[in-house]
Formats: C-alpha cells, sequence, structure tokens
C-alpha cells in the first residue's frame, strides 16, 4: 500500500460563553465546505498518461461514485476493470449530511482530486462532509491505521480544566467507539458536560466495508494520536483512509438526525444497552471468578500480558475475510506496547542487534520465554510508516518456510513496532564477509541457503496470493534460523503487482548499492528482474566471500561481477570461489559450485530480458540435468554510479544500512 503521509486537521474556536462573538469565531474557525480539508497523491505508484487505459477507467469510476454514493445511503465502492488495468474507488459521506449536500461533495471531490493529484495512480481526498479514495489496488475491506497529529493546529484553544477533561473526553470517546462501530451506518455522535456552561461534542465515522473489530480498532487508533500529548485542545480532527474522529466545544454537527435518540428512538437505545450490559456483567462476575483461581499463578499471568491481542476484541467480532487481496485482521495480532518494552529493556543498546535507514532491530525476551526481534521504526519517518504499513499487509499475507513470520505489532502513538520471530544466526551478511564465521558452514550449508533464498523469492514472484517485487534484497535482510535455513526479511520497500503487471516505472527508487539492478538505478524501471539481479549479486558474494559493493576499483576488477566474469572467459570460474567452498575434495561440491557461477552470471546480465526468472533458477539448482544458456556480458552500470549530494533528484538507497539522498550517473 503506497499511502504514506496521511495528514490530521484540528479546529478549536475559542471556548468563550455562546454570543455573537463567539458565533463568529466559530465561522471563521470551522472548516470551509468548498475546500479539502486535505489530500494525499502517492508519489510510490507508476504515474499514468491522460489518453491511457487507466485514465479512461478512472474517470468511469469517478462518474459511478459522483452518480450512486448519495443513492446508497452516502456509502458506495467500485471497480472497473479493462485491458489489464484496473482502478478501485470509494466515496463516504458524513452519516449526518443530506443527500444533496452528499451529492455535492462528491461530485466537487471528484473533480478536484484529478487536479489536486494528477495522472497519478493513487490519492484521497477529504472534505468535512465526504470523503473520497481511488487506487490501482483492491483496498476495499482493507484497514490498516495511518492517521497523524499535525503540529501546524494552531488555532486550538487550552481547555479551561486540563485535569478533568481528558476524562470527560475519554469517556465520551470510548463510548462513540461502541456506538459507531454496532451503527448500521457506522456513524456516531455524541457530547458530554465539562462544565456548567461548556461540553464537548464528538463525532467518529467508519467506511463500511470495514468490519466491527476494524472500525473499532482505527477509531481507537485514532484516540490515541490524541493521547500522547494533544489533550490540553478543545479540538481536533483525524482523518484517515478508514476511518475519521472530531470533536469540538460547540455543535458542529445535525444534532436532529444523528443523535442516537433522534426520531423517537430513545427506547430503542436503552434497550439496546440493556441487551449489552447484562451480558457484559455476567462476563465481568465469571472473570473475576476465574481471576480468583489465578491468584497464586503470578507468572502466567505476566506471560499472558504479552499474548496475541487480535484487532477485534471480544466487545467487537469481526468475520474472516477470506479474499487473497484482503487482510484477516485477526491473521496480525497487536501485542502489548509496554510489555514489548520491557522485554527489550527499554529498547537498551545492549539488546540492539541492528540498525537502518527505517529504525532499529532490538533482541527481546517475552515473560513466557520467548525470544523476539523487535523492530523500532523511526518516530519522525514518513518512510518509517510507509516501511511499517507495507510489513504488515505483505507479511501478514505471506506465509512461507522461507520469509520471516512477523508475529504481531505494537502501537503507542508516534511509536509504531514489529515483532519477528528471533533468530538465532542473525543475517547472512555476518557468515559470507567474516572470514571466522564464514569458515564454520561447508559448501552444502552454504547451497541450501541460496535454494531457500531462491524459494523465498519464486514464492513472492509467483506462487502467493499476491504478486511482489522486494526492492531490496541483500544479504543482510537473509535471515538465518537455528537451523541455517534462510528467511528473506524486511518488506518495507516492497511492491504489490496486479496479476498481469509485469513492469513499473517510478521516480523514487528505494534499495541498496550494489544490488541494484541498472535499469531501476538509471530509470526507476523495476519488475521481478530486479529481484533476479539481486539474488544474482547474492549468490556471486557467497561464493566468493567478498562484498559488490566494497568491490568497486580493485586490483581484480571494477566490479565483483566484472571480476566473476573475467574469470569465467578466461576459464578460471574456480579461482572466483573463496577457499573455503572448495576445501573439500568432493567433485560435485566443485561441480555445483561452478554451475551457481553460471547461474548467477545469468542472473546480472544487463537486459533484463536476459535475465532468468526465478522459477527457471530454482529448476536449475536442483536439476543438474537443465542445460543452462551462455551468459552474455553481466552489467557493470553500477561501477559508473557516484554520490553527488548536490543533485536535485529524489532518490533513496542505503550504503552499509546508511541512507544516502541522492545517486545518478557519472
Amino acid at each position: 500500500m503506497s499511502l504514506q503521509s496521511l495528514k490530521t486537521v484540528g479546529y478549536a474556536p475559542s471556548a468563550m460563553p455562546f454570543s455573537l462573538v463567539s458565533m463568529t469565531i466559530i465561522f471563521l474557525c470551522r472548516p470551509n465546505d468548498a475546500q479539502p480539508l486535505d489530500f494525499f497523491c502517492s508519489e510510490n505508484t507508476t504515474v499514468y498518461t491522460s489518453n491511457s487505459t487507466f485514465a479512461a477507467n478512472l474517470k468511469l469510476v469517478l462518474i459511478s461514485l459522483s452518480s450512486n454514493t448519495s443513492a446508497s445511503g452516502g456509502f458506495y465502492n467500485t471497480s472497473v476493470i479493462s485491458n489489464s488495468d484496473q482502478v478501485y474507488g470509494l466515496a463516504l459521506c458524513r452519516g449526518d449530511v443530506a443527500a444533496d449536500v452528499c451529492q455535492n461533495c462528491i461530485n466537487t471531490a471528484s473533480q478536484e482530486i484529478l487536479q489536486e493529484c494528477r495522472n497519478k495512480q493513487e490519492a484521497i481526498i477529504w472534505y468535512e462532509f465526504c470523503l473520497l479514495r481511488y487506487s490501482y489496488w483492491k483496498f476495499f475491506s482493507t484497514m490498516v491505521y495511518a492517521g497523524k497529529f499535525p503540529k501546524w493546529n494552531e488555532r486550538e484553544q487550552n481547555v479551561t480544566n486540563p485535569d478533568e477533561y481528558p476524562i470527560i473526553w475519554d469517556n465520551l470517546m470510548r463510548n462513540l467507539i461502541t456506538q459507531t462501530a454496532y451503527s448500521k451506518l457506522m456513524f456516531a455522535t455524541g457530547e458530554a458536560s465539562v462544565s456548567n456552561t461548556e461540553k464537548t461534542y464528538g463525532l467518529m465515522q467508519c467506511t463500511r466495508d470495514l468490519n466491527r473489530g476494524e472500525c473499532a480498532n482505527c477509531l481507537r487508533n485514532e484516540m490515541g494520536e490524541f493521547q500522547t500529548g494533544s489533550l490540553s485542545r478543545t479540538g481536533g480532527m483525524v482523518l484517515d483512509t478508514s476511518c475519521n474522529l472530531r470533536y469540538e466545544p460547540y455543535l458542529f454537527y445535525n444534532g436532529s438526525s444523528a443523535s442516537p435518540t433522534a426520531n423517537g428512538s430513545g427506547r430503542k437505545t436503552w434497550m439496546i444497552a440493556i441487551f449489552i450490559s447484562v451480558p457484559i456483567f455476567v462476563l465481568v462476575v465469571l472473570g473475576c471468578l476465574y481471576a480468583y483461581y489465578l491468584t497464586g499463578e503470578e507468572e502466567k499471568r505476566n506471560a499472558n500480558k504479552v499474548q496475541n491481542i487480535p484487532f477485534g476484541t471480544p466487545d467487537f467480532p469481526e468475520k474472516n475475510i477470506q479474499d487473497g487481496n484482503q487482510m484477516n485482521s485477526s491473521e496480525l495480532p497487536l501485542m502489548d506496547f509496554d510489555a514489548i518494552k520491557v522485554a527489550t529493556d527499554n529498547f537498551s543498546d545492549s539488546n540492539k542487534l541492528g540498525q537502518g535507514g527505517f529504525g532499529t532491530v532490538y533482541k527481546g525476551m517475552l515473560p513466557n520465554g520467548k525470544e523476539v526481534a523487535v523492530k523500532r521504526l523511526s518516530r519522525k519517518s514518513w518512510q518509517g510508516v510507509e516501511e511499517f504499513k507495507n510489513e504488515i499487509i505483505l507479511i501478514a499475507k505471506l506465509q512461507h518456510r522461507n520469509l520471516v513470520r512477523l508475529l504481531g505489532c505494537g502501537i503507542q502513538g508516534d511509536e509504531k513496532l514489529l515483532v519477528y520471530d528471533f533468530m538465532p544466526n542473525i543475517s547472512l551478511d555476518s557468515f559470507i564477509f567474516d572470514p571466522i564465521r564464514r569458515s564454520q558452514l561447508d559448501w552444502r550449508t552454504y547451497f541450501s541457503i541460496i535454494g531457500g533464498i531462491a524459494r523465498g523469492l519464486l514464492y513472492l514472484h509467483e506462487d502467493s496470493r499476491l504478486k511482489i517485487i522486494h526492492r531490496d534484497l541483500k544479504p543482510s535482510n537473509v535471515l538465518l534460523d537455528h537451523d541455517m535455513t534462510a528467511k528473506i526479511s524486511d518488506f518495507g520497500m516492497a511492491r504489490i503487482f496486479c496479476e498481469n503487471q509485469n513492469a513499473a516505472n517510478t521516480r523514487r527508487v528505494v534499495g541498496t548499492y550494489g544490488y541494484m539492478a541498472p535499469e531501476y538505478a538509471m530509470e526507476g524501471l523495476f519488475s521481478v528482474k530486479s529481484d533476479v539481479f539481486s539474488f544474482g549479486v547474492i549468490l556471486l558474494e557467497i561464493i566468493s566471500g567478498k562484498r559488490n559493493s566494497g568491490f568497486y576499483r580493485t586490483e581484480h576488477a571494477q566490479t565483483l561481477l566484472a571480476f566473476a566474469w573475467r574469470l569465467w572467459i578466461e576459464g578460471k570460474c574456480l579461482e572466483f570461489a573463496d577457499a573455503v567452498m572448495l576445501m573439500d575434495t568432493n567433485t560435485r561440491w566443485k561441480a555445483e559450485v561452478m554451475r551457481c557461477i553460471h547461474i548467477g552470471l545469468l542472473c546480472v546480465q544487463e537486459d533484463a530480458a536476459d535475465r532468468p526468472t526465478m522459477s527457471s533458477v530454482t529448476l536449475m539448482l536442483t536439476n543438474e540435468s537443465v542445460p543452462l544458456p551462455q551468459p552474455i556480458k553481466p552489467a557493470f552500470a553500477l561501477s559508473t554510479l557516484i554520490l553527488q549530494p548536490n543533485h536535485s533528484s529524489s532518490v533513496i538507497c542505503s550504503v552499509n544500512m546508511a541512507t544516502i539522498s541522492d545517486i545518478s550517473p557519472r
């Protein structure tokens, strides 16, 4: 998913007594109905042209949203798929607005989004009374929270009772979450008295493609944005793709139509409250009795503190989502944030396993004795937020022996954590580039690791429910478990391809110097063959024990690839292999080493069309009878790339785990 910088907006007029002056202030501070509150245009997707099939399909989607949203009760989603180009669209009107207001808002949004996000394949725009979103991928029924609270909100005023207000606000918001999740429209409003003369009014809404648990979880996350330090203010709003929250010290919604007790529904509300309260009371009593019998089992209770907490809690049961393009939220549990902090000794340096451009990885020990690896994403990095969403969406859907397993995530305000199975042998680079540790493994183990990486990539490219391009495959992203089984990790830069999509282009190149295919590094063009190139580099690094990125302009050649090619054409390819690979006199092993060098050279050929697919690579690795074509001179283009800090292009690329901003041709 490419949405990466979803912002929030806040409003807070003066809290003075109701008068003509205060009415004027309210009018000035509330959003302009004709102007968008905010919009987002993804920079991480291919730009479409005005005469393309995508553009035609997008226009049909927007016309359908404009025509049907109001008539469908204020929510509508649709898609148009033709010529392998698909567009998915969704529109939502605020639950208390009239049909004509909804119609006008969606009409405006469908026109404005084309102006604000010209030629973008993914975008979303928010107005006070509606939101509209479209994308090239099927995002329906997929909730990944990405709301943020803005720093520029200067109009908000301080509350008059800072000690009592957070408690009053919290109670109101929690009641609204329950009402919203169980409401047919997934919309609710309410109010609470702050003092004898003041009130606070709240509004919550979810898109109706979510189930109850996902809606409740989305709104809880939005509550968390304010609970991290913004509750000294009298009003605010959070905008997200799947839910919205707003509160003000004045009545900003249509109270007559939106109130839960309007139109004679007070008796119904009380009946619902009774039906909900009685079972809850029984459950509480049973829970207390159960806790009594567990009083002496302190250790067990501590262990339960970090057991998986599903997105849909018992209060908000959810149905399973089986569609391969949707994420079942129960597949990825939330974990107690404070418990994760304790497990890592408050993220102490002694538990640090490594650090990358988007965050730091720590070793942790849960109370039940299970070892985990915790990735703590950078608080201030938008790329970190994007990586967090990508990891959740992708790894929750992907299950394979050669992919790292994500156990859960923890969220608290700006803090975002990913919890994985701990890999005791860390990563591949810690073995192949360390002379001492390298000698501890024999060729059979290295050959098994090579096969594991190939099978993991094959699953991503062809066998999984999604077609995934990793885009940052390198030895440090190949983890090793206690049996030295290879596990591909770090899907923060990965991209989902459509079933019939083979390539894409981006102006925002992400990856690691030395492993990027030349067409990607120079032109932003990436495909499954980009990952094949990275695999070929890793394969040659495993055999030689040398880094491609550290080989630049040595006495042997300009790059590791050039060195391998020179020895190949001279008929001396075994000289490319590290001595460790040839310690055993087994003739079969030497033949496998030579075959792997051959396959590695096929994978790093300059023209992507000349590189094999991962299905072919896997077959060539496992079946010696499969003939190998002769390789063509490999790509040396990466040796011509230099860093120019003052270059104006925006490219994200990491060198030895560090992030640089520019990369350009010599």
